[in-house]
């Protein structure tokens, strides 16, 4: 099969030496996206109108902050959305307050609904992330692109079953993305991925038994073989390829 340009970056992951090919397209994709938004476009009035309304993820502001290429525009970015945000905000949490009980008025808990209803609104602009959007909807387009080609690339398919592993919510993910594929095909895909991971968790499973029994004083001069690090690559099995998750 030709090689396109859509295709280069997933036979690329395929072929590295990662541990999850899709936790490399995503980290490639929020690489991009961080320097996507910290360079001119955080400037542009388009995009200045999404930042002010949604801001970033807890987890995105993060990395931005430690970014050393654009502080003023992170500080730009930061006072609108702080404007916004108040004026979105504030003053309906003033306005939600219940009025106190009274012998007269009674109690009542009509408040209660007003309360949980503005710290839903409170909770979903904190969580809303223009480069969460960008990376699930690019990883979307990886998904597609790897379901096309195991149908349709032999080279492909043997590079997908050669014992590459995912870590388990990009299982969940292509699982989903199975269901989209006809039965056959799904049945191939599906027991493929299957073989792989069940591969992995025996590993990783030997791997972290060991680890824990290198504490044992009589195993103390035994190798560790691939225990060290057993324990953060089960982290990064379970949970996805994260920072916290390196060894030390």
């Amino acid at each position: 099969m030709v090689e396109k340009i859509y295709t280069i970056p997933v036979n690329e992951a395929y072929e590295s030496s990662c541990e999850c090919p899709l936790c490399a397209l995503h980290k490639k994709a929020e690489q991009d996206y961080l320097d996507y938004y910290l360079g001119p476009s955080l400037m542009e009035p388009d995009t200045r109108k999404i930042t002010n309304k949604t801001g970033f993820c807890p987890d995105h502001m993060g990395k931005l902050n430690l970014a050393e290429q654009s502080k003023l525009g992170m500080g730009l970015m930061m006072h609108t959305h702080l404007k916004d945000f108040n004026e979105d905000i504030c003053a309906d949490i003033k306005a939600a307050a219940p009025g106190k009980a009274s012998l007269l008025k009674g109690r009542s808990s009509d408040y209660k609904g007003k309360l949980n209803a503005i710290a839903d609104r409170i909770d979903k602009r904190i969580a809303s992330c223009p480069i969460c959007e960008k990376i699930d909807y690019t990883l979307d387009r990886y998904i597609e692109v790897i379901t096309y080609l195991f149908t349709h690339d032999s080279d492909f398919r043997e590079k997908f079953g050669s014992g590459k592993a995912h870590c388990m919510p990009h299982v969940s993910r292509l699982l989903r993305a199975a269901s989209k594929m006809s039965q056959n095909d799904a049945a191939d895909f599906v027991t493929v991925l299957a073989d792989c991971n069940s591969t992995a968790f025996t590993t990783l499973i030997d791997d972290v038994e060991w680890f824990t029994l290198k504490f044992d004083y009589r195993n103390s001069d035994k190798p560790w073989g691939n225990s060290k690090n057993a324990v953060q690559r089960g982290m990064r099995f379970l949970s996805g390829d994260r920072k916290e998750f390196d060894e030390k």
